[in-house]
Protein backbone atom coordinates (compact mmCIF):
# COMPACT_ATOMS: atom_id res chain seq x y z
CA UNK A 1 0.00 0.00 0.00
CA UNK A 2 1.26 3.54 -0.59
CA UNK A 3 1.09 5.65 2.38
CA UNK A 4 -0.43 8.91 1.88
CA UNK A 5 -0.72 12.47 3.72
CA UNK A 6 -3.70 14.66 3.68
CA UNK A 7 -6.49 16.25 5.69
CA UNK A 8 -9.90 15.05 6.43
CA UNK A 9 -13.11 15.14 8.55
CA UNK A 10 -13.67 12.73 11.26
CA UNK A 11 -16.86 13.35 11.74
CA UNK A 12 -19.83 15.76 10.28
CA UNK A 13 -19.29 18.39 13.20
CA UNK A 14 -15.09 18.15 12.70
CA UNK A 15 -13.05 20.36 11.17
CA UNK A 16 -10.48 19.10 8.50
CA UNK A 17 -7.41 18.06 10.40
CA UNK A 18 -4.20 16.36 9.15
CA UNK A 19 -4.83 12.47 8.51
CA UNK A 20 -2.45 9.89 7.15
CA UNK A 21 -4.13 6.82 5.16
CA UNK A 22 -3.11 4.03 3.02
CA UNK A 23 -3.49 4.10 -1.03
CA UNK A 24 -3.67 0.98 -3.58
CA UNK A 25 -0.43 0.40 -5.30
CA UNK A 26 -0.24 1.11 -8.80
CA UNK A 27 -2.01 -1.87 -10.46
CA UNK A 28 -1.17 -2.61 -14.45
CA UNK A 29 -4.08 0.42 -15.88
CA UNK A 30 -3.05 2.71 -13.06
CA UNK A 31 -1.34 5.96 -12.86
CA UNK A 32 0.22 7.57 -10.00
CA UNK A 33 -0.02 11.06 -10.03
CA UNK A 34 2.00 13.35 -7.24
CA UNK A 35 -1.02 16.09 -6.46
CA UNK A 36 0.33 20.10 -6.57
CA UNK A 37 -2.92 21.95 -6.46
CA UNK A 38 -6.27 21.44 -5.79
CA UNK A 39 -9.58 23.03 -6.06
CA UNK A 40 -11.95 24.24 -3.41
CA UNK A 41 -15.76 23.64 -4.75
CA UNK A 42 -19.03 24.66 -2.57
CA UNK A 43 -19.79 21.12 -2.49
CA UNK A 44 -16.88 19.74 -0.06
CA UNK A 45 -18.16 21.69 2.52
CA UNK A 46 -21.88 20.71 1.69
CA UNK A 47 -20.62 17.14 1.72
CA UNK A 48 -18.28 17.19 5.19
CA UNK A 49 -21.32 18.68 6.50
CA UNK A 50 -23.79 16.03 5.44
CA UNK A 51 -25.82 18.64 3.83
CA UNK A 52 -27.01 16.49 1.27
CA UNK A 53 -26.76 12.65 2.18
CA UNK A 54 -25.00 10.69 4.77
CA UNK A 55 -21.10 11.09 4.03
CA UNK A 56 -18.55 8.26 4.48
CA UNK A 57 -15.57 9.44 7.47
CA UNK A 58 -13.15 10.11 7.55
CA UNK A 59 -13.51 12.08 4.51
CA UNK A 60 -10.37 13.98 2.58
CA UNK A 61 -12.48 16.48 0.14
CA UNK A 62 -11.39 17.53 -3.48
CA UNK A 63 -12.26 16.40 -6.79
CA UNK A 64 -10.39 19.41 -9.08
CA UNK A 65 -7.39 17.74 -8.69
CA UNK A 66 -3.45 18.32 -11.02
CA UNK A 67 -0.53 17.22 -10.58
CA UNK A 68 2.78 15.35 -11.83
CA UNK A 69 2.84 11.56 -13.13
CA UNK A 70 4.85 9.29 -10.97
CA UNK A 71 4.25 5.94 -11.46
CA UNK A 72 2.57 4.33 -14.19
CA UNK A 73 1.13 0.54 -14.38
CA UNK A 74 2.49 -2.09 -16.55
CA UNK A 75 -0.18 -1.57 -19.35
CA UNK A 76 -0.77 2.16 -19.07
CA UNK A 77 -0.45 3.36 -23.13
CA UNK A 78 -1.87 7.43 -22.51
CA UNK A 79 0.50 8.98 -19.43
CA UNK A 80 4.34 8.11 -19.05
CA UNK A 81 6.36 9.63 -15.56
CA UNK A 82 6.54 13.63 -15.85
CA UNK A 83 3.35 14.22 -17.63
CA UNK A 84 0.81 17.01 -16.16
CA UNK A 85 -2.38 14.96 -15.38
CA UNK A 86 -5.60 16.02 -13.50
CA UNK A 87 -8.45 13.53 -12.27
CA UNK A 88 -12.38 15.14 -12.06
CA UNK A 89 -15.17 14.30 -10.23
CA UNK A 90 -15.08 10.90 -10.19
CA UNK A 91 -12.39 8.03 -10.60
CA UNK A 92 -14.40 5.03 -11.65
CA UNK A 93 -17.28 3.57 -13.40
CA UNK A 94 -18.85 0.34 -14.66
CA UNK A 95 -17.54 0.81 -17.85
CA UNK A 96 -20.23 -1.18 -19.45
CA UNK A 97 -23.41 0.47 -19.29
CA UNK A 98 -25.61 2.57 -21.56
CA UNK A 99 -24.38 5.59 -20.56
CA UNK A 100 -20.72 4.47 -19.64
CA UNK A 101 -19.85 3.25 -23.25
CA UNK A 102 -21.88 6.38 -24.63
CA UNK A 103 -18.83 8.46 -22.80
CA UNK A 104 -21.36 9.79 -19.92
CA UNK A 105 -19.41 8.05 -16.91
CA UNK A 106 -21.15 10.70 -14.89
CA UNK A 107 -24.11 9.32 -15.15
CA UNK A 108 -23.20 5.09 -15.08
CA UNK A 109 -26.40 3.82 -14.12
CA UNK A 110 -24.44 1.15 -11.86
CA UNK A 111 -22.86 4.12 -10.22
CA UNK A 112 -20.19 5.54 -10.61
CA UNK A 113 -16.94 6.15 -7.83
CA UNK A 114 -16.91 9.47 -6.59
CA UNK A 115 -13.46 11.18 -5.88
CA UNK A 116 -14.02 11.25 -2.62
CA UNK A 117 -17.12 10.25 -0.35
CA UNK A 118 -17.85 7.56 -2.71
CA UNK A 119 -16.85 3.84 -2.94
CA UNK A 120 -14.77 2.26 -5.45
CA UNK A 121 -16.72 -0.59 -7.86
CA UNK A 122 -16.05 -2.96 -5.40
CA UNK A 123 -19.32 -0.88 -3.57
CA UNK A 124 -17.54 -1.46 -0.26
CA UNK A 125 -13.93 0.65 -0.57
CA UNK A 126 -13.95 4.23 0.38
CA UNK A 127 -12.48 7.03 -2.14
CA UNK A 128 -10.31 9.46 -1.01
CA UNK A 129 -9.84 13.06 -2.40
CA UNK A 130 -7.22 15.84 -3.68
CA UNK A 131 -6.70 17.26 -0.54
CA UNK A 132 -3.99 15.08 -0.36
CA UNK A 133 -0.27 14.21 -1.53
CA UNK A 134 -0.60 11.48 -4.17
CA UNK A 135 -3.75 9.69 -5.90
CA UNK A 136 -3.72 6.43 -7.66
CA UNK A 137 -6.57 6.56 -10.67
CA UNK A 138 -7.22 3.87 -13.64
CA UNK A 139 -6.05 5.31 -16.87
CA UNK A 140 -9.28 5.92 -18.20
CA UNK A 141 -10.27 8.37 -15.78
CA UNK A 142 -7.12 10.37 -15.65
CA UNK A 143 -6.80 13.58 -18.17
CA UNK A 144 -4.11 15.21 -19.94
CA UNK A 145 -3.06 18.87 -19.22
CA UNK A 146 -1.47 21.28 -21.41
CA UNK A 147 2.19 22.54 -20.40
CA UNK A 148 0.82 25.78 -22.07
CA UNK A 149 -1.77 26.23 -18.89
CA UNK A 150 -1.94 28.56 -15.75
CA UNK A 151 -1.64 24.76 -13.68
CA UNK A 152 -3.22 26.14 -10.63
CA UNK A 153 -6.04 28.15 -12.35
CA UNK A 154 -6.82 24.56 -14.82
CA UNK A 155 -7.86 22.70 -11.58
CA UNK A 156 -11.10 24.04 -11.15
CA UNK A 157 -11.86 23.22 -14.54
CA UNK A 158 -12.31 19.86 -13.19
CA UNK A 159 -15.55 20.51 -11.87
CA UNK A 160 -16.38 24.51 -12.11
CA UNK A 161 -15.44 24.34 -15.78
CA UNK A 162 -16.60 21.03 -16.88
CA UNK A 163 -20.30 21.39 -15.02
CA UNK A 164 -21.29 24.82 -16.92
CA UNK A 165 -19.22 23.16 -19.97
CA UNK A 166 -21.29 20.60 -20.12
CA UNK A 167 -24.55 21.68 -20.22
CA UNK A 168 -23.95 24.61 -22.69
CA UNK A 169 -22.09 22.38 -25.31
CA UNK A 170 -25.27 19.75 -25.10
CA UNK A 171 -27.78 22.66 -25.54
CA UNK A 172 -25.27 23.89 -28.19
CA UNK A 173 -25.74 27.35 -27.29
CA UNK A 174 -23.79 29.64 -28.95
CA UNK A 175 -24.21 32.09 -31.66
CA UNK A 176 -27.86 33.87 -31.99
CA UNK A 177 -28.21 32.95 -28.35
CA UNK A 178 -29.15 34.91 -25.31
CA UNK A 179 -27.78 33.17 -22.43
CA UNK A 180 -27.93 34.54 -18.50
CA UNK A 181 -25.86 33.10 -16.32
CA UNK A 182 -27.67 33.26 -12.62
CA UNK A 183 -24.88 34.13 -9.75
CA UNK A 184 -21.34 34.80 -10.31
CA UNK A 185 -19.06 32.85 -8.11
CA UNK A 186 -16.64 29.73 -9.21
CA UNK A 187 -19.68 28.63 -11.43
CA UNK A 188 -20.84 31.77 -12.71
CA UNK A 189 -17.51 32.71 -14.15
CA UNK A 190 -16.89 29.89 -16.34
CA UNK A 191 -20.02 29.93 -17.32
CA UNK A 192 -19.84 33.53 -18.57
CA UNK A 193 -16.25 32.96 -19.78
CA UNK A 194 -17.64 29.58 -22.07
CA UNK A 195 -20.61 31.43 -23.00
CA UNK A 196 -18.66 33.90 -25.03
CA UNK A 197 -16.35 31.90 -26.11
CA UNK A 198 -19.18 29.91 -28.35
CA UNK A 199 -20.34 33.03 -29.27
CA UNK A 200 -23.43 33.64 -27.51
CA UNK A 201 -25.10 37.15 -25.97
CA UNK A 202 -24.12 36.80 -21.98
CA UNK A 203 -25.62 38.78 -19.63
CA UNK A 204 -25.21 38.11 -15.67
CA UNK A 205 -27.92 38.10 -13.21
CA UNK A 206 -26.78 39.11 -9.54
CA UNK A 207 -28.11 40.32 -6.49
CA UNK A 208 -25.46 42.18 -6.25
CA UNK A 209 -24.51 45.60 -8.48
CA UNK A 210 -20.69 45.37 -6.76
CA UNK A 211 -20.38 42.80 -9.34
CA UNK A 212 -21.28 44.12 -12.54
CA UNK A 213 -18.08 45.28 -13.59
CA UNK A 214 -16.27 41.67 -12.64
CA UNK A 215 -19.03 40.70 -14.69
CA UNK A 216 -17.99 42.77 -17.98
CA UNK A 217 -14.01 42.01 -17.58
CA UNK A 218 -15.13 38.64 -17.80
CA UNK A 219 -16.38 39.35 -20.93
CA UNK A 220 -20.35 40.04 -20.31
CA UNK A 221 -22.39 41.91 -22.42
CA UNK A 222 -24.96 42.70 -20.19
CA UNK A 223 -25.51 42.68 -16.37
CA UNK A 224 -29.27 42.87 -14.51
CA UNK A 225 -29.45 43.42 -10.90
CA UNK A 226 -32.31 41.36 -9.47
CA UNK A 227 -33.06 43.33 -6.74
CA UNK A 228 -33.96 46.18 -8.99
CA UNK A 229 -37.58 46.09 -10.01
CA UNK A 230 -37.17 47.89 -13.56
CA UNK A 231 -34.00 46.08 -14.64
CA UNK A 232 -35.93 43.01 -13.76
CA UNK A 233 -38.84 44.50 -15.94
CA UNK A 234 -36.71 45.03 -18.61
CA UNK A 235 -35.23 41.51 -18.86
CA UNK A 236 -38.75 39.70 -18.66
CA UNK A 237 -39.19 37.32 -21.85
CA UNK A 238 -35.34 37.87 -22.94
CA UNK A 239 -33.56 34.54 -22.52
CA UNK A 240 -33.36 31.75 -24.41
CA UNK A 241 -31.55 29.95 -22.01
CA UNK A 242 -30.77 30.46 -17.97
CA UNK A 243 -27.82 29.10 -16.74
CA UNK A 244 -28.75 28.53 -12.94
CA UNK A 245 -25.06 28.23 -11.08
CA UNK A 246 -26.68 29.02 -7.73
CA UNK A 247 -26.09 26.95 -4.40
CA UNK A 248 -28.54 28.84 -1.89
CA UNK A 249 -32.15 28.97 -1.39
CA UNK A 250 -34.00 31.19 -4.36
CA UNK A 251 -37.24 31.66 -6.46
CA UNK A 252 -37.21 29.68 -9.59
CA UNK A 253 -40.69 31.12 -10.86
CA UNK A 254 -39.04 34.53 -10.50
CA UNK A 255 -36.50 33.81 -13.10
CA UNK A 256 -38.50 31.65 -15.26
CA UNK A 257 -40.46 34.97 -16.17
CA UNK A 258 -37.49 35.85 -17.99
CA UNK A 259 -37.25 33.35 -20.29
CA UNK A 260 -38.30 33.19 -24.17
CA UNK A 261 -40.97 31.48 -24.91
CA UNK A 262 -39.40 27.85 -25.12
CA UNK A 263 -36.62 29.14 -22.99
CA UNK A 264 -34.87 26.57 -20.94
CA UNK A 265 -33.79 27.38 -17.08
CA UNK A 266 -30.50 24.94 -16.87
CA UNK A 267 -29.68 23.94 -12.92
CA UNK A 268 -26.04 23.40 -11.87
CA UNK A 269 -26.55 24.53 -8.19
CA UNK A 270 -27.12 22.36 -6.13
CA UNK A 271 -29.35 23.92 -3.05
CA UNK A 272 -29.85 22.37 -0.04
CA UNK A 273 -33.18 22.36 0.14
CA UNK A 274 -35.79 21.56 -2.86
CA UNK A 275 -37.08 24.00 -5.56
CA UNK A 276 -40.88 25.06 -5.32
CA UNK A 277 -42.54 25.31 -8.55
CA UNK A 278 -46.06 25.52 -9.82
CA UNK A 279 -46.45 24.06 -13.16
CA UNK A 280 -48.13 27.56 -14.66
CA UNK A 281 -44.52 29.14 -15.76
CA UNK A 282 -44.07 26.19 -17.71
CA UNK A 283 -47.17 25.77 -18.88
CA UNK A 284 -47.46 29.41 -20.02
CA UNK A 285 -44.45 29.83 -22.64
CA UNK A 286 -43.54 25.96 -23.36
CA UNK A 287 -40.43 26.53 -20.61
CA UNK A 288 -38.03 23.98 -19.25
CA UNK A 289 -36.28 23.49 -16.00
CA UNK A 290 -33.44 21.00 -16.51
CA UNK A 291 -30.75 19.68 -14.48
CA UNK A 292 -27.14 18.89 -15.63
CA UNK A 293 -24.16 16.89 -13.87
CA UNK A 294 -20.10 17.45 -14.30
CA UNK A 295 -19.72 15.94 -17.27
CA UNK A 296 -18.28 12.53 -18.91
CA UNK A 297 -14.52 12.22 -19.76
CA UNK A 298 -14.26 12.71 -23.29
CA UNK A 299 -16.48 15.94 -22.81
CA UNK A 300 -13.76 17.07 -19.85
CA UNK A 301 -10.85 16.29 -22.11
CA UNK A 302 -12.75 18.32 -25.05
CA UNK A 303 -12.95 21.16 -22.71
CA UNK A 304 -9.41 21.11 -21.03
CA UNK A 305 -8.00 21.12 -25.12
CA UNK A 306 -10.49 23.79 -26.01
CA UNK A 307 -9.21 25.64 -22.80
CA UNK A 308 -5.74 25.20 -24.19
CA UNK A 309 -6.35 26.33 -27.49
CA UNK A 310 -8.27 29.22 -26.50
CA UNK A 311 -6.52 29.98 -22.94
CA UNK A 312 -9.32 30.12 -21.01
CA UNK A 313 -8.51 28.84 -17.42
CA UNK A 314 -10.46 29.52 -14.08
CA UNK A 315 -9.62 32.69 -11.92
CA UNK A 316 -8.41 31.76 -8.44
CA UNK A 317 -6.62 33.02 -5.49
CA UNK A 318 -4.10 30.29 -4.18
CA UNK A 319 -4.39 29.16 -0.49
CA UNK A 320 -1.84 27.31 2.32
CA UNK A 321 -3.94 24.27 3.07
CA UNK A 322 -3.95 25.08 7.11
CA UNK A 323 -6.56 28.13 6.05
CA UNK A 324 -8.84 25.69 4.54
CA UNK A 325 -11.79 26.76 7.24
CA UNK A 326 -11.01 30.43 6.71
CA UNK A 327 -11.54 30.23 2.67
CA UNK A 328 -14.70 27.72 3.72
CA UNK A 329 -16.16 30.63 5.41
CA UNK A 330 -15.32 33.41 3.15
CA UNK A 331 -16.70 31.03 0.49
CA UNK A 332 -20.12 31.20 2.34
CA UNK A 333 -19.44 34.72 2.07
CA UNK A 334 -18.96 34.63 -1.56
CA UNK A 335 -15.68 36.34 -0.95
CA UNK A 336 -13.73 34.72 -3.29
CA UNK A 337 -12.87 35.68 -6.97
CA UNK A 338 -13.88 33.32 -8.15
CA UNK A 339 -12.19 29.75 -6.73
CA UNK A 340 -10.17 28.77 -4.30
CA UNK A 341 -7.13 26.60 -5.02
CA UNK A 342 -4.85 24.73 -2.31
CA UNK A 343 -1.23 25.25 -2.89
CA UNK A 344 -0.24 21.14 -1.78
CA UNK A 345 3.34 21.78 -1.44
CA UNK A 346 1.98 23.11 1.73
CA UNK A 347 0.51 19.93 3.11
Amino acid sequence: MIQVKGYAAQTPTSDLAPWSFERREVSPHDVQFDIMYCGVCHSDLHQIRNDWFEGIFPMVPGHEIVGRVKKVGSNVKKFKVGDLAAVGCQVDSCRECENCKDGLENYCLNGNSQTYNGLEQDKKTPTYGGYSNTIVVHEHFVLHVNEKLNLPAVAPLLCAGITTWSPLRHWKVGKGHKLAVLGLGGLGHMGVKFGVAFGAEVTVLSTSAKKEADAKKLGAHHFVVTTDKEQVKKARGSFDFILDTVSAEHDLVFYLNMLKTNGVHICVGAPSKPYSLSPFPLIVGRKSVVGSGNGGIPETQEMLDFCAEHNIVSDIEMIDIKNIHNAYERMLKGDVRYRFVIDMATL
